[in-house]
């Protein structure tokens, strides 16, 4: 890990990006917690299978030292997890309170009920704390590699002197590292059951299994030559179809397109757009929204899906246009730079529509974040601003005037 780190910084370095997570070492840092928690519930069940295999204690001398050091490095962890977490509230209150103000601002006169306020803004702080994410990675990810290299070090020491451990000044230190080896051991089981308990979950629970599903359409985009024990890859299968699809349209009809995707349809446009014959391509419009292309996928992935490769889908395609809200913990703006940014990216759209009951709104209208961005009159109104952008030489959508009137 510490070699792939290195790596990764060099080239990090050689073509330095702002926006990119962890300063490049998103990678590395990712594939430490995933080793770690690899080995973490394999020698779990190992030590408790063992443990019941050898109920009376007499005939094993007990599990591998390392696993046992391994075990002793997870209840200071937890309790650096439970810190972040606390950090990450306070922060979140910090927020909340910051974008109360921007709401009075935003609704003008129509802010007289403070618990609705407080909802909106609590949505908006809670959408901002994605960007967080890195960070939380970060102090994790290093935590981990310095308690799993102190584990790697008590374990020599302790099997070159086992019996010196217990000893004198070195008493209360194992003491504590036995407790701690033990509270490890019983909290790896209980996360197992856990990870196990929310699988079940995401059966019943609506909530939960879009959480899930969220995870496995990221881990389920990128080849397997990526990722070679993950599942079969979908968009390896659906990105050729949706170019297929688009291109034999556009070839029988003439006609112009505009490709339509949220959230991770999203990508899978971006990447079907990447795909497309030039000449298809520019009678092609994107209208995006609810897109992580950006804030998830150009900061974790950004040799793939950084400012320069959207810049230049930006430039291959007619026009593009990408909306967003500041309640949306997913999707987020594009930045292109210099003067492309505000000709993809729409201001922030309202959410909620309307504070209180209007005439157009008669019930309060509801706080969508993530969802539903086709409700909004922004949607409609930025497809028709696209199709009338694309260019005039391309054929135009056939539509019907009034009856005994002219038709075009």
């Amino acid at each position: 890990m510490i070699v792939l780190a290195g790596v990764a910084h060099t080239l990090h370095r050689s073509a330095p990006d702002r926006r990119a997570a962890m300063r490049g070492l998103a990678g590395p840092a990712v594939a430490m917690l995933a080793c770690a928690l690899g080995g973490v519930m394999s020698g779990g069940v190992s030590q408790r299978v063992s443990d019941w295999l050898d109920g009376t204690g007499t005939s094993m001398p007990g599990p591998p030292v390392l696993l046992t050091w391994q075990a002793s490095v997870i209840p200071p962890l937890l309790v650096l997890l439970l810190v972040l977490c606390g950090w990450l509230a306070r922060r979140a209150v910090r927020l909340a309170r910051v974008e109360r103000a921007a709401v009075e601002r935003e609704y003008p006169g129509e802010t007289g009920d403070p618990g609705r306020t407080r909802r909106i803004a609590s949505m908006r702080a809670m959408a901002a704390l994605t960007d967080r994410g890195p960070r939380i990675l970060a102090v994790t990810s290093a935590a981990t590699l310095l308690l799993g290299a102190g584990a790697l070090a008590g374990a020599f020491a302790t099997d070159k002197t086992p019996g010196e451990a217990a000893q004198g000044s070195y008493a209360v230190v194992h003491g504590a590292a036995e407790t701690a080896q033990a509270l490890g051991s019983w909290l790896i089981g209980l996360g197992f059951i856990l990870f196990v308990t929310w699988g079940r979950r995401a059966y019943k629970d609506a909530s939960a299994r879009r959480t899930i599903g969220i995870l496995w359409d990221v881990g389920t985009f990128w080849p397997r030559a990526a990722h070679p024990f993950a599942p079969p890859c979908y968009a390896e299968r659906a990105v050729p179809d949706l170019t297929w699809r688009i291109a034999t349209w556009t070839r029988s009809t003439g006609g112009r397109l505009v490709l339509s995707g949220h959230s991770q349809g999203s990508v899978l446009a971006a990447a079907a757009a990447w795909q497309l014959p030039p000449s298809t391509r520019r009678r092609v419009a994107l209208l995006t929204y609810g897109s992580p292309l950006e804030r998830l996928y150009g900061r974790w992935f950004p040799a793939h899906f950084g400012p320069d490769a959207l810049a230049f889908l930006h430039q291959e395609v007619d026009c593009w246009r990408n909306l967003h809200r500041r309640t949306d913990p997913i999707g987020g703006p594009m930045r292109l730079p210099g003067d492309l940014g505000p000709d993809v990216d729409r201001p922030a759209l309202r959410d909620p529509l309307a504070y209180g009951r209007t005439e157009a709104h008669p019930l309060p209208a509801p706080i969508l974040g993530h969802s539903d961005y086709q409700a909004d009159p922004a949607f409609a109104e930025e497809r028709r601003r696209l199709l009338a952008r694309l260019r005039h030489e391309v054929p135009a959508p056939r539509t019907t005037g009034k009856p005994g009137g002219p038709s075009r």
